[in-house]
């Protein structure tokens, strides 16, 4: 199962808003042959681990699959009925699928067959590979990671130097910069706020250093109140190449509203009672994106940990320290009491070159794995 949960990470970034999904078959301790779902609207798993094996050749056989196989037609067929045609003597399955159409009759299928089921294996393992799509199925948001570079001292960001307006300020060293074109190469929405553009006028785009084109071209999303984002900015210049989207309040100005509009960019409107980050992750959901990744600046961010809308927290420190004052922290200023801190996990550290990558879950989402 560990080995199947290998393959099935394989397919990161190219199946969402479908699982992760990995699947092995195994004889007398030799590997018959292995598959992962390798692309959203393809093969599934088992498709591509058991399509060309014989039941003669399963049929001492064990499969082992990260994710109950499905029961019901979407893009491709049902892969329950193949998996049972091909008559292995057990099947291991890591976890239950929640989908609806599925949820246990994929399972009951397989045993109404005779075949020997087995569940839980790894299981643990198997649903933290694939959060994102559990949290999408039980509530209706996806994944949402927040990801910044800071300084030593807390700094994500110093004060403006008139010389280099809209230039950006680079914390981290090109490894980490590197790392985070790899992961938005696998999002489906990059999120800031329009103070970010005002100052940094980013790109929000996937980059890797391969050259190679990212699996996902991810939504920029931003969160502009009054609609004062930039037509000459690159979002705006490069719009054909990556989707843009503007999170604006109910009572901007029509001109601004419809400005932005004829140029091809998606507008939200917003109450102005509500929280604009809010009223983004539940549009995103509803066009079912998986994960999204919040980019700044710091009031986006205060407002994403005060309304507890992070899933996970990517954060790269660089050995430099800035001091002074005028530097931006991470989060805006804020009160709050030590009593109301929310618990995160260390998940995982990486040194790249001398910074320093730390990746944290929440607690919430460790227990619901």
């Amino acid at each position: 199962m560990g080995r199947a949960i290998e393959l099935a990470l394989q397919g990161r970034g190219a199946v969402e808003p479908n699982p992760m999904v990995g699947c092995i078959a195994v004889r007398d301790g030799e590997v018959l042959a292995e598959g992962y779902h390798r692309q959203y609207g393809g093969p599934h798993a088992e498709v591509e681990a058991l399509a060309n094996l014989s039941s003669t050749q399963l049929e001492h056989a064990t499969v082992y699959i990260t994710l109950e196989p499905c029961s019901h037609w979407g893009k491709t067929p049902p892969c329950a009925p193949l998996v049972a045609s091909k008559k292995p003597r057990r099947v291991v399955i890591a976890m239950q699928d929640p989908f609806p159409e599925v949820a246990g009759a994929g399972i009951a299928l397989l045993r109404d067959q005779g075949i020997e089921v087995d569940i839980g294996v790894l299981e643990l393992e198997a649903r933290a590979i694939n959060a994102p799509y559990l949290k999408l199925l039980r509530e209706k948001t996806p994944w949402t990671m927040a990801k910044w570079a800071m300084t030593l001292d807390g700094a994500i960001a110093s004060r403006a130097n008139p010389s280099q307006v809209r230039e950006p300020q680079w914390i981290s060293n090109e490894l980490s910069r590197a790392e985070v074109h790899r992961m938005r190469s696998n999002l489906d929405a990059i999120i800031v706020g329009i103070g970010t553009v005002l100052s940094d006028d980013p790109l929000l785009t996937a980059r890797l250093p391969d050259g190679n084109a990212p699996r996902r071209v991810a939504r920029r999303v931003v969160l502009d109140h009054q609609a004062r984002l930039p037509l000459d900015s690159q979002l705006i210049q490069t719009i054909s190449l990556a989707p843009v989207w503007v999170v604006i309040r109910e009572d901007v100005s029509s001109e601004r509203l419809q400005r932005l509009r004829d140029i091809g960019v998606r507008t939200i409107i917003h109450p102005n009672d509500r929280s604009s980050l809010e009223i983004a992750l539940a549009a995103l959901g509803t066009e079912r994106c998986t994960n999204v990744m919040i980019e700044g600046g710091s009031k986006v961010f205060g407002d994403a940990f005060h309304r507890d809308l992070v899933d996970q927290i990517d954060c790269f420190v660089a050995p430099r320290t800035l001091g002074g004052s005028g530097v931006s922290p991470v989060v805006g200023p804020n009160h709050p009491f030590m009593a109301d801190a929310r618990p995160w996990r260390l998940s995982r550290v990486v040194q790249r070159g001398e910074d320093v990558h730390a990746t944290y879950l929440r607690e919430r989402e460790i227990e619901s794995f």
